[in-house]
């Protein structure tokens, strides 16, 4: 974890090391100060000697001044460190869920990985500074102040020894039952938001059934369960602070108390005591800056664990050693393929597929919910791997292409569309980034979608709200196929995603896609009989299992399944679901 994390200063080590080596000038020039004060007060104020007065005077002057010079160094360059592994920190996380698989994916919560993106970030950034600066200035001059403590007087040092030891201990105690809470925390973090992401995302939702008051259980539930948390890890920080006190203002009486008796006896001369009541206070100040650093990398630990969770997960898919890059032609052959999203689960969700599908085909895949109808096409771009059998595309078992040279020449308009903030134009361009207005305009009239377009005062410049808010269900389906269309793919598939569009436009696309992208494998998941009759081929599937493949006409005569919904939905009778699918 530690090794994960700090893989990531990178750039900034030089940083990392400057910072430290300021601390320690700044340390040095604070601890010769004291020194300096005492032989002010013994040789020049009780010898009445004021040239020795200015003239040492002058030098603690230029110590302070070097020693404030190298904490300001310290605090510049601590900063540029720190914040420079939070961004890498973040990029290293953002490039990784990337290359994530869907199985990968679905580890991770997206209100999960948010939370890592940001508060557990943010953490580790406020200690890497507190590491950098306090935690090397502070044992530093803890240990340099005792050092020069016992120079001055051993007896009266051991006083610094006896509670620095008897506090050090007590804190390693509240810190130990601090951390425990911490760690509980941050998934709490992840519950809020959450319920946050959840209920901004569907606000017409909760407003359209009136259901505010049940969001804002939800979410004070949330929030009072993190302060719950904090309160009880707090409350056993709050010891902190007393305990330090009676260490600070004991070890004062403890010292002027001897100290005074030593002074009268000429054991200890009085800028000796004075120099020793100062470093009494940076042990001591050094003692609760350390305390404060246990308490934010306390915090820290549990959120650099969530972070080395993410950076270090690999994808469950990657390239083969020496990938295919070239996908000669849109053809699909399933052998005998099983699936199953998860390696323990009992009963896989595909089961012994087999299906071959020529290029340039219009294939029409129906069947009721949860009869793997997405499953099935998410391996064609691997999206997933099979868990037996397998996937050609092009005459070549998909496992052995570059990645991302199948998925280029594969577009897929899933059931869940999704545009983006920004144009039409630059939504489009996701397809191809260097379609011209053209291009995207011919394959927006392929889709239907230039007719709406037009209608908008700024046409193609109409700017898309986050998640296509401003847009109908059935012109983001739309605009979506119409960017998958300016990919120009050898394999073209459309899961369900012409359900928000009337009949008549279904068919027209359908019509334009027969004509404009002959060559194009074209696979139609759909409810609809009459969005895949005229297909070249309709896959039924029940239960994960392809039940029946053929044409319109030879399924009406042969699969009772496809006759029945066929006959429901002509007749005005419900849909796949109903009727059909239970079967």
């Amino acid at each position: 974890m530690v090794k994960t994390i700090l893989g990531q200063v990178k750039e900034f080590k030089k940083d990392s090391l400057v910072t430290p080596a300021c601390m320690v000038l700044e340390v040095i020039m604070e601890m010769l100060i004291p020194l300096l004060m005492a032989a002010i007060i013994d040789n020049g104020v009780e010898k009445g000697d004021m040239a020795y007065i200015y003239k040492t005077g002058a030098v603690m002057m230029a110590l302070a001044l070097f020693g404030l010079l190298a904490g300001m160094l310290g605090a510049k360059y601590g900063a540029s460190a720190a914040t420079g592994l939070a961004k890498n920190l973040r990029a290293a996380m953002f490039n990784n869920i990337q290359s994530f698989s869907f199985a990968n994916i679905d580890k991770f919560s997206t209100a999960g990985l948010v939370t890592r993106l940001t508060t557990d970030v943010t953490n580790i950034q406020n200690a890497y500074q507190m590491i950098l600066r306090m935690c090397v200035r502070a044992p530093i001059s803890m240990v340099t102040a005792m050092a020069m403590a016992f120079f001055i007087n051993a007896k009266l040092a051991s006083i610094y020894l006896i509670a620095v030891i008897c506090l050090g201990f007590c804190l390693f105690l509240i810190m130990g039952k601090a951390m425990k809470y911490f760690k509980q925390i941050f998934p709490k973090y992840d519950d809020l938001n959450a319920s946050v992401q959840e209920n901004v995302s569907a606000i017409r939702v909760v407003k359209a059934y009136v259901r505010e008051d049940y969001e804002n259980d939800k979410f004070t539930k949330a929030s009072g369960n993190i302060f719950q948390m904090f309160t009880k890890a707090e409350n056993i920080l709050t010891w902190n602070a007393p305990l330090m006190q009676v260490a600070v203002y004991g070890c004062i009486l403890a010292i002027s108390w001897l100290g005074a008796k030593m002074v009268v006896t000429d054991a200890l001369t009085t800028g000796q005591l004075m120099s020793l009541m100062t470093y009494c206070m940076n042990i001591l100040m050094s003692l609760m800056m350390l305390s404060m650093i246990f308490v934010m990398v306390t915090m820290s630990m549990a959120s650099a664990e969530r972070i080395a969770e993410v950076i270090n997960e690999t994808s469950s898919l990657s390239n083969p050693a020496q990938p295919v890059t070239e996908v000669a032609d849109g053809s699909i052959v399933f052998e005998h393929v099983d699936f199953s999203y998860r390696a323990e689960s009992e009963e896989p969700v595909l089961k012994d597929i087999n299906l071959e599908i020529h290029a340039g085909e219009t294939i029409g895949i129906i069947g009721g919910t949860g009869s793997a109808k997405s499953s099935l096409v998410n391996l064609i771009s691997r999206l997933y791997d099979v868990t037996a059998g397998t996937v050609s595309v092009g005459g070549v078992d998909v496992r052995k292409y570059d990645m991302e040279a199948l998925r280029n020449q594969v577009s897929v308009v899933l059931q869940k569309n999704v545009l983006f903030s920004g144009t039409i134009l630059d939504n489009l361009r996701w397809g191809d980034k260097n379609a011209t207005k053209e291009d995207c305009i011919r394959v927006c009239k392929m889709a239907c979608a230039h007719e709406f377009i037009e209608q908008f005062p700024d046409q193609y410049e109409t700017y898309i709200e986050q998640g296509g808010s401003n847009v109908s269900g059935g012109q983001k389906q739309r605009l979506c196929i119409a960017r998958a269309l300016l990919k120009k793919p050898k394999i073209l598939i459309l899961d369900d995603s012409t359900s928000a569009v009337d009949t008549a436009t279904d068919s027209k696309i359908r019509q334009a896609f027969a004509t404009e992208i002959p060559d194009t494998t074209k696979l139609i998941i759909a409810q609809r009989v009459s969005s895949v009759q005229n297909a070249d081929k309709v896959v039924v599937m029940d239960n994960g299992r392809v039940v029946d493949f053929g044409t319109h006409e030879e399924l009406l005569e042969k699969s009772e399944i496809y006759r029945d919904v066929y006959e429901s939905q002509t007749g005005g009778g419900g849909d796949f679901d109903q009727q059909g699918g239970g079967r």
